[in-house]
Formats: structure tokens, C-alpha cells, sequence
């Protein structure tokens, strides 16, 4: 949709920001807490010590790699094609999360137990790590799902209090929300279930979009559809070049999109005609 303020925009992120991490973060404690009261109810002679320090020593690690999943997602949602690759960049970031999380905890009891005057001992790591790494493959998985479930609701949501500006159009990439002028938006292209904004400085943000849906918002905002995949900037086009048996090519910029012989209200329109 076209809106106003970009000020409004960052508000939304930070609000954004602002609660899904808080979140996070009170998810982890609540999960620590409950692991040491487990523990203690298990078994009730147990010195507290223990638990309270391991799981205080986790939760404090994992606290301080939030913004590792939070910044992978909004680079690189969880539904953006293709999937294979997708998956495979958030299982490598998993991988390092595990490693960082283990790392600092090993580290934080490390400090405790000497300050106590005593050696904390982690054990072998090739078998006590893949231990961990499925602990952190559920917690990572479900905070990132959390995320990626919340954030565009709650940038749409504040969005929507923002006075409509019809000399920008917001593109929700993901995660993240892409307000461009509409003088700098190109071309928009079809990419399988997302549409592709070709913008004049270089960018391609991806938005979630049929081209029918973007076409009856931007039709009125002097874009063209040229091609069953394709919308242009009447407003941009430089150039019309015949391509034989009816068809052109339009340059856009540094953008060259089809034009088609099945779209001749097309050709009269960015011919003037």
C-alpha cells in the first residue's frame, strides 16, 4: 500500500523490535527457571547450586545471541525461494548460534567455579555437543518461528495508523518493511509467489504479492502491465524497441522488460497514444 511518514515506519520496526526480543528473552528465562525447578523437585536433596548456576550461565549466553536469529530473519525470511537454500543459511546460522551458546556458558561456569575455587569440567564436546546443538535446533526453531509469525503483523498493524502518501509504496520484504518512492520503483516483475520490485538504485525487494493484486494498486499510480509478469513505470520508460511479430522491449532505466503483443492498450499507452 502507499504510505506516509517514513519516520512511521522505523517506529514500527522498533516496536517490532521491542517486543519480539522482550519475548525472547522472557521465553528463556521462563524456560531456565522451570528446568532448575524440575531439577530441584526431581530430586529434592540436590544442592541448588548447581542447577541455578548452569541454568542461569545458558540463559544468560543465549540472551546475548538474540539478535543472531532475529537479524538472519529479517535478511532472510523463512518461506523466501528457493526453500532449499533458505533452510540450508538458517541451519548454518543454527550451528553457529549452538557453538556461540555453548561457548559462552562453558566460559561463564568456567569463571564461577574458580571464583568458587573449584574446575568446572563441559566433558567431551563430541559427545556433549550435539546434546546441546538439539536443545538449541528446538529453542532456535521456535523463537525464529515466533519472530517470523509477529514482526509483519506488528509493523502492518502499526502501520496502519499512518496517514496514505501517494508518493511511496511499502514493500514488505520479509521481515522487513521497504518504503521506496514510487518514482523509484521500475519495474515490478513476477517471481513465482513473490513479485520482484526492480528499484533505481539496484535493489530487488521481494514481496508476497500476486502482480494482479500490485496492478490494481499501482494502476492508478501510472504503472503498466506490459507482460503476464510484468508492470513498468509508464513514467521511467526510455526506450521501445520492436522485437518482430508485435512484441517490444521496454527499457526502464537499467531495466529491460517484455512487452507483449497481447497487451496493446500497453503500447498505445506508453507510446502516448
Amino acid at each position: 500500500m502507499t504510505s506516509g511518514d517514513p519516520s512511521g515506519t522505523k517506529r514500527a520496526e522498533r516496536l517490532a523490535t521491542i517486543v519480539c526480543l522482550s519475548g525472547a528473552v522472557l521465553f528463556i528465562v521462563a524456560l531456565n527457571t522451570i528446568n532448575v525447578l524440575t531439577a530441584l523437585a526431581d530430586m529434592p536433596d540436590m544442592d541448588p547450586t548447581g542447577p541455578i548456576v548452569h541454568e542461569a550461565t545458558s540463559a544468560v549466553s543465549g540472551i546475548a545471541l538474540i539478535w543472531l536469529p532475529w537479524l538472519t530473519l529479517g535478511r532472510l525470511p523463512l518461506d523466501r525461494p528457493p526453500l532449499w537454500r533458505t533452510l540450508g543459511i538458517h541451519a548454518a546460522v543454527l550451528l553457529l548460534f549452538s557453538a556461540l551458546h555453548v561457548a559462552g556458558f562453558v566460559a561463564l561456569r568456567s569463571l564461577i567455579y574458580r571464583l568458587g575455587g573449584d574446575t568446572y569440567d563441559f566433558g567431551d564436546w563430541l559427545t556433549r555437543f550435539p546434546y546441546e546443538l538439539r536443545k538449541d535446533g528446538f529453542y532456535y526453531s521456535l523463537v525464529m518461528l515466533c519472530f517470523w509469525l509477529l514482526r509483519d503483523r506488528i509493523i502492518a498493524g502499526a502501520m496502519k495508523a499512518q496517514p496514505a502518501e501517494s508518493a511511496t509504496f511499502d514493500i514488505r520484504d520479509g521481515a522487513r518493511l521497504v518504503r521506496a518512492n514510487l518514482a523509484d520503483i521500475l519495474a515490478v516483475s513476477s517471481a513465482g509467489n513473490y513479485a520482484e520490485f526492480h528499484l533505481s538504485d539496484g535493489r530487488k525487494p521481494l514481496m508476497r504479492a500476486s502482480l494482479a493484486s500490485l496492478e490494481a494498486k499501482l494502476g492508478e499510480q501510472g504503472f503498466v502491465r506490459t507482460h503476464r509478469s510484468w508492470l513498468v513505470n509508464a513514467a521511467r520508460v526510455t526506450e521501445l524497441t520492436p522485437e518482430g511479430s508485435g512484441d517490444y522491449a521496454v527499457t526502464i532505466g537499467g531495466v529491460v522488460a517484455p512487452l507483449s503483443r497481447r497487451f496493446p492498450e500497453a503500447l498505445a499507452r506508453l507510446r502516448g497514444g
